[in-house]
């Protein structure tokens, strides 16, 4: 479903990452960075095939060295989605991750070297069929380009990103995506806006540095939300200094805030009043862990009322509501059954399971709720 208030989707030219295309008419696509060291391989795939189980579609890596640069042949051969090194200062370390497998690369080229050297990693993208992202922030202007727009404005942010893709171009290189994002949501919404009215390239969108979990979500929520609200932006990524698996959940409540994608649960619950006599913030977050990486697209309930929960959560595919010692199973507003009150976690995601395998999707899994 799109909701009125979302604007036709931005056209912009595809480009490929590995088997996934950004831009054009493909979905907008989910994407996260580690925050291991690249060179512990193991810690590294370990935190991959969580963030891709959580549904992450492109995952990017730090490459500060060789050894991390190297590390890439390992990585990709016990992963399923698409990798993009990022680079900075050192070419001779976007041409060893390229070389390594890496399926893109993220770099500002005015930060790795002369004319020779931005050459040599573009010759290098083009024979081993990668894209480059030339991901521009408040923090990494050029002088000149400050100079002239008298400081960090979106508009010096867009000169700086233009100046770079026509760097690239003129190397006949055209497999490129771009990002500019500033720390605040005020300066990224109007240098996304200025930039997608100035190319037709991919743009990944997002609010740099955001912050810790609450204020990194609500900035992010914000401009992100904002810029896929008026049509613009290709993938996203929500930044925050945190399990990078949580910027996965709030980067897909985004899109299905949106009515954009729609991608595992909606869980709905009541805010709780005086009149609730159940732990539901308890009850919630134990199912919350347990449908954490289910693509299930089914709105479910938590309600922490038997008597109005039902009506409350109509909409809903399955739900629960207790209170007074007893639970009540509800689907789409009707009460299907009452249990004992502590059976309530049990019950709901038997419920899910049960959906699940008549739709034929993956369950939850099957560990012990902590």
């Amino acid at each position: 479903m799109t909701l009125p208030f979302v604007v036709k989707r931005r056209k912009s030219i595809p480009i490929k990452i590995g088997p996934v295309t950004v831009g054009g008419d493909a979905p907008i696509t989910v994407q996260s960075m580690t925050n291991t060291p690249t060179q512990d391989v193991a810690a590294t795939v370990a935190q991959i095939q969580r963030l891709a189980a959580a549904g992450c579609e492109i995952v990017r890596v730090a490459v500060p060295d060789e050894a991390a640069a190297d590390a890439i042949t390992r990585i990709k051969s016990q992963i399923t989605i698409p990798l993009i090194a990022d680079i900075h200062f050192d070419h001779r370390l976007a041409l060893r991750a390229a070389r390594a497998g890496a399926d893109a690369l993220r770099l500002n080229p005015g930060n790795i070297g002369g004319a020779a050297k931005i050459r040599a990693v573009v010759d290098c993208a083009r024979d081993h069929g990668l894209a480059i992202r030339v991901g521009v922030n408040s923090g990494s202007l050029e002088k000149d380009i400050l100079a002239q727009h008298g400081g960090v404005t979106p508009e010096a942010m867009v000169a700086s990103a233009l100046r770079h893709v026509d760097l690239l171009k003129s190397l006949d290189f055209h497999a490129i995506k771009l990002s500019i994002k500033a720390s605040d949501v005020p300066r990224t919404l109007a240098a996304y806006r200025l930039l997608a009215k100035s190319t037709d390239l991919p743009l990944h969108i997002g609010v740099t540095e955001a912050g810790a979990l609450y204020a990194g979500i609500v900035k992010s929520a914000l401009g992100i939300g904002m810029l896929l609200a008026e049509g613009i932006g290709d993938t996203l990524r929500v930044s925050l200094t945190r399990d990078p698996v949580e910027e996965i959940r709030v980067g897909y409540e985004i899109l299905k805030a949106l009515g954009i994608r729609q991608r595992g649960p909606d869980l709905i619950a009541c805010p709780t009043c005086g009149r609730t006599q159940i732990d539901l913030f308890d009850i919630v977050e134990k199912v919350e862990a347990r449908i954490a990486t289910l693509a299930l697209p089914i709105k479910i309930a938590i309600m922490g009322c038997v008597v109005n929960g039902p009506g409350e959560a109509r909409e809903a595919d399955i739900g629960v509501a207790g209170g007074k010692g007893k639970g009540i199973l509800f689907k789409k507003g009707e009460v299907v059954r009452q249990f004992p009150e502590n059976q309530l976690v049990d019950v709901l995601l038997e419920e899910i399971d049960r959906y699940a395998a008549e739709n034929r999707l993956e369950s939850p899994p099957s560990s012990d709720v902590p």
